[in-house]
């Protein structure tokens, strides 16, 4: 019994009638009497009654077409579901990010992929690089997005493409001496007490802010200390408090709060680029769909994967 032998016993019994049932499947009445009557002899059992008023289905007949019918659905539901898994519209993807890629990046770039692929299973965690680079290399997650490449052990084995960049501001409050002022220089902030990312959890930024803040004698850290913050909010919200001064990313000006002050550090300072990683062994038909959601939408990212054979 063939699929096809399914499709001729449901068209006869549409049909009531062998001739109007083979011009349906487009074939010669002598063959499909013979399928049928194949068909019949391999089950055991009359399918239907051959009468002058037309063919009908006998209970076994019915009982038969019930199945068929169920059978040649699923068949049809199981290409249809393969290729909109090839095609990444099924599936999953654990995306790990920080917080300030939500600032700009993601609401495009996620609510393309998300109007797009509803039915692809989101795993949507906000965590530091270093935590969602270290989730990544572990198999907990599919793509991480954070400032600057993973680094360390397997590192070698991730695709890193920039996604982003942006430049150094600060942030402080209402009653600071700095609000109200365009721009704070660099050698300001050295006597500042300062509201930026951890040091264990953002160490390429913190790399970063040890050299601008070196002073030319080895004193990295700033004259007035430093208090942690792990994301863009708790900046803003620390600085509004009057603790001290917050650097971030300009975009944080997107959820800078009534009573708070941003200014432009000079000279401009470029901060790490936002970077997306991901496996290369991984050839996950939805990691490629989020990844041409990513070439169509942040500049530069299509030409960088060409480079880096992912195509």
């Amino acid at each position: 019994m063939e699929a096809r032998h399914l499709r001729y016993a449901l068209a006869l019994a549409d049909h009531q009638h062998f001739g109007r049932a083979a011009a349906s499947l487009g074939i010669a009445q002598p063959p499909l009497s013979q399928q049928i009557a194949a068909l019949e002899r391999e089950l055991g059992a009359r399918l239907f009654d051959r009468t002058a008023r037309g063919v009908f289905p006998t209970a076994a007949g019915e009982a038969f077409l019930a199945r068929a019918r169920r059978a040649l659905a699923e068949m049809s539901a199981a290409v249809s579901d393969t290729g909109r898994a090839a095609r990444g519209e099924t599936g999953g993807l654990r995306l790990g990010f920080i917080g300030s890629a939500l600032l700009e990046l993601l609401p495009s770039l996620l609510g393309r992929f998300v109007r797009e692929r509803p039915e692809v299973r989101l795993g949507l965690h906000e965590m530091s690089t270093c935590r969602s680079a270290a989730a990544l290399l572990g198999g907990e997650l599919d793509i991480s997005i954070g400032r600057g490449a993973p680094r360390g052990a397997g590192a070698e084995d991730l695709v890193s493409v920039t996604v982003g960049r942006d430049h150094l501001v600060a942030v402080v409050g209402a009653a600071h001496p700095l609000a109200g002022q365009p721009k704070v220089a660099v050698e300001q902030l050295r006597g500042q007490h300062l509201i930026v990312a951890p040091a264990d959890e953002e160490p390429v930024v913190a790399g970063w802010l040890d050299a601008l803040l070196d002073d030319g004698a080895g004193a990295a850290v700033p004259d007035g200390g430093v208090t942690d913050a792990r994301d863009v909010h708790t900046i803003v919200g620390l600085a509004s408090c009057g603790v001290g001064v917050g650097l971030g990313p300009a975009c944080l000006r997107v959820v800078a709060r009534p009573g708070t002050w941003v200014c432009e550090v000079s000279p401009r300072v470029e901060l790490p680029d936002l970077v997306m990683s991901f496996r290369a062994r991984d050839r996950s038909p939805v990691l490629a769909a989020f990844l041409d959601t990513a070439r169509e939408l942040c500049p530069g990212v299509d030409e960088r994967l060409e480079r880096l054979g992912r195509r």
